[in-house]
């Protein structure tokens, strides 16, 4: 398992050693590296009905028919202390008796259900993630392994019922249109693929791997969904990604990326100035 250490740049001092989702499909050169963003006021929208509840392809479309944002629908809520992002991957063990009621549902339906963040301090966020189940197995105590895949992102509107588990009435969540061009999406895409490799090479000289070649990392993706690919790589940062996860521009979803790389980078460029100052230390 890679690991991702997350350092606020307005205090370098603190740090915490944080985990990256293997199961995502990364580039196999995308090794270990770590991640410095700005001090930030979090403000996450909670759901208004307060609800309390004890990680592929990032391809433009996720859904052959992708529903329209004035929809109103009925989902299946499965609170989690971590981000799913459209196109991400996900690995689950359902255990939990409820969880395993939703799943024998959702066998008999369509196998979409909404993935929320909610964690102890934050409380339950109302934007989330529609997880589609790619593949499943029944074990004989009745456990399930899912491989789910991110969809449509939702905000909860109308919490329907709780029990046996979170049943509520979404919306689904669209970027808005961009004041920036097209062009300008691009080059904010553009810009953010070079800081990610300006990064992964210091991030290997730091650890003494070899530094490879830069590699595709966009692989021909639009703007939008390579904006929620470099979201998902920014995981133990749970209530990061869920900010990322809640904007509704992809220019601002890729600048605020650009600016946690950057100071990623300007940490590396100072650690590796470091280590060469001082070879032995």
């Amino acid at each position: 398992m890679a690991f991702l250490q997350l350092i606020p740049s307005s205090s370098l001092s603190h740090r915490a050693a944080l985990s990256l989702n293997p199961a995502v499909n990364f580039p196999s050169s995308l090794h270990p590296i770590p991640v410095v963003f700005s001090k930030r006021t979090h403000s996450l929208r909670r759901n208004r009905n307060s609800l309390r509840c004890s990680s592929s392809s990032f391809s433009e479309k996720h859904h052959t028919n992708p529903p329209k944002s004035n929809d109103v629908v009925e989902l299946p809520i499965f609170p989690l202390p971590l981000v799913l992002f459209p196109g991400g991957i996900l690995p689950l063990q359902i255990f939990e008796f409820r969880y395993r009621m939703m799943m024998h549902t959702l066998l008999q339906t369509d196998l979409r259900f909404g993935f929320i963040y909610s964690d102890d301090f934050s409380g339950t966020a109302d934007i989330g993630c529609v997880g589609e189940v790619v593949k499943h197995e029944r074990l004989v105590d009745d456990r399930f392994f899912l491989i789910c895949k991110g969809q449509e992102r939702f905000r909860v509107t109308n919490l329907v019922r709780t029990k046996p588990y979170l049943v509520a009435e979404v919306t689904w969540l669209e970027d808005r249109p961009s004041g920036d061009g097209e062009e300008d999406l691009e080059t904010l895409a553009n810009g953010v693929e070079a800081h990610m490799k300006d990064v992964i090479r210091l991030s290997n000289r730091l650890g003494g791997k070899p530094e490879k070649e830069a590699i595709d990392l966009r692989r021909n993706l639009f703007p939008t969904p390579f904006s929620f690919f470099v979201g998902s790589t920014f995981e133990g940062a749970p209530r990061e990604q869920q900010a990322l996860l809640e904007l509704e521009d992809t220019a601002a979803r890729l600048k605020r990326e650009k600016e946690t790389l950057r100071n990623t980078l300007n940490y590396l460029t100072a650690a590796s100035a470091v280590k060469d100052a001082f070879p032995s230390s």
